[in-house]
């Protein structure tokens, strides 16, 4: 076995204390109780969705094995992760924590086969084809980015939305086909890179999605490429929404939840992770005083930052209450976790899901004063295009602006002395009219000055 050596000087032999939770993050991670017999690409596969994965030491007699990231980002992300995911391997619960140490320095000549299987990963995750000194079958290029995912033991129902948000965690879903065969559901679901289907299929072939049932048994694909002709609840092209739903085929609703009892040993232990969401939220607490100031379009901005608003409608009886209908449940979803508790004219906001599935407007020549407004050709929604690179830039509301779309294309961030007069000032000035034609764009920002 390799020795090591730590910037301390003690080595291996004193590595019987075991690093505890609360270490502060680094970029090494301790992982125990593995199975026996595991090998140094099973433990590489636990790090792969996150990063690079730089050096690798397994103490085999112990059933135990450090893995160092490229850095200490990947590293939390990692550990957050499995925090609400039980990592696995073979189908064996593993502990994952921070160790004690930076960095791993291992004796190259002793840690020769784990060097090997490195290059060969880095190789295959750089696009490049990996040495064949790492001997190890599965580190061959990936062939396709299309998976063909077969699901053991379903016990209970596994949704096409439930695959796209494990899958989503290793790369860009593109389309998903899902059917039965042989009795046995099947899905097939294609990735826009290669690189993100091999790096899915060494971390989640084996896993369950819900707690001892839904098995993933995943293999390439002999197909490159998917035709999808209807985007319903069996077939989804997410580059192309336009798509027909199909003969027949109710068209999605983002809003059918999935109730099932899950704990965290499952890959959607955390029950947020396995619900489609109903895309209408329920907003209170607004203070009467303040109603005058609440209007269907400051709303319409606010909640137009995590997703495209349809319809929002201020309640007639209950004036500090709306319902504001997203484009989808997981806007919806993505709104909620990001507005609710912030404040907003000195008072906090309350956001949840709302029973209803959609916001019906008033019936033809109903004077509701203006409380509801249809928002569904707006030309300010910001996530219309497909792959917008808007998708990248969503973040919680902060004291900082970001702000665009300024004549003479340059940008600016702005900072506020709270978050609450943050909130107000993109109410107030998103879409502002900067003449020649420049309308001002104001998004949260994840810097600050």
């Amino acid at each position: 076995s390799a020795s090591i050596v730590f910037p301390n000087g003690s080595d291996s032999k004193k590595l019987r204390v075991e690093d505890s939770m609360d270490s502060p993050p680094s970029r090494v991670i301790h992982i125990r109780k593995l199975p026996n017999e595991v090998s140094e690409t099973e433990v590489i596969a636990l790090g792969l969705p996150f990063g690079k994965v730089t050096n690798i030491l397994m103490l085999k007699g112990k059933n135990q094995a450090f893995l160092e990231l490229g850095t200490e980002e990947a590293a939390v992300t990692m550990v957050t992760y499995y925090t609400a995911v039980t990592p696995q391997v073979r189908n064996v619960p593993v502990f994952i924590q921070y160790s004690n140490h930076k960095e791993l320095k291992t004796d190259s000549a002793l840690n020769q086969r784990a060097q090997a299987v490195l290059q060969a990963v880095s190789a295959v995750q750089e696009g490049g084809s990996p040495s064949s000194a790492a001997g190890e079958s599965v580190l061959t290029p990936a062939p396709s980015p299309v998976l063909r995912i077969i699901i053991d033991n379903m016990f209970y129902p596994v949704t096409l939305d439930v695959l796209q948000q494990i899958f989503s965690k290793f790369g860009t879903v593109m389309k998903i086909i899902t059917f039965t065969k042989n009795n046995q559901f099947q899905a097939l679901l294609q990735f826009s890179d290669p690189v993100n289907a091999q790096q899915a299929k060494l971390s989640l072939d084996g896993q369950n999605i819900y707690n001892s049932c839904c098995t993933l048994r995943i293999d390439f694909s002999k197909l490159v490429n998917l035709n999808v002709k209807y985007n319903n609840d069996k077939s989804r092209d997410y580059t192309r929404p336009e798509l027909p739903s199909g003969d027949g085929q109710p068209p999605v609703d983002p809003s059918v939840a999935a109730t099932l009892s899950k704990d965290s040993t499952s890959l959607l232990g955390k029950l947020e992770n396995a619900l489609t969401y109903p895309s209408s939220l329920s907003f209170s607490d607004m203070h009467h005083h303040l109603l005058s100031m609440v209007t269907p379009q400051s709303l319409f901005t606010l909640f137009g930052v995590y997703g495209d608003v349809q319809r929002v409608k201020i309640l007639y009886n209950k004036k500090d209450s709306a319902l504001i209908q997203m484009s989808d449940g997981n806007q919806a979803q993505l709104a909620m976790s990001h507005l609710n508790g912030q404040k907003m004219y000195g008072k906090i906001i309350r956001v949840t899901l709302s029973k209803h599935q959609t916001v019906q407007l008033p019936r033809e020549g109903l004077d509701d004063q203006g409380l509801t407004k249809d928002f569904t050709s707006s030309p300010l929604h910001r996530f219309k295009k497909p792959g917008s690179k808007n998708f990248q830039n969503i973040f919680p509301p902060s004291a900082t602006l970001h702000l665009s779309n300024i004549p003479d294309r340059k940008m600016a961030l702005l900072q506020t002395s709270t978050v609450e007069e943050a909130i107000q000032a993109l109410i107030d000035l998103h879409n502002y009219d900067m003449g020649r034609g420049h309308r001002l764009r104001v998004s949260f920002s994840k810097s600050t000055i």
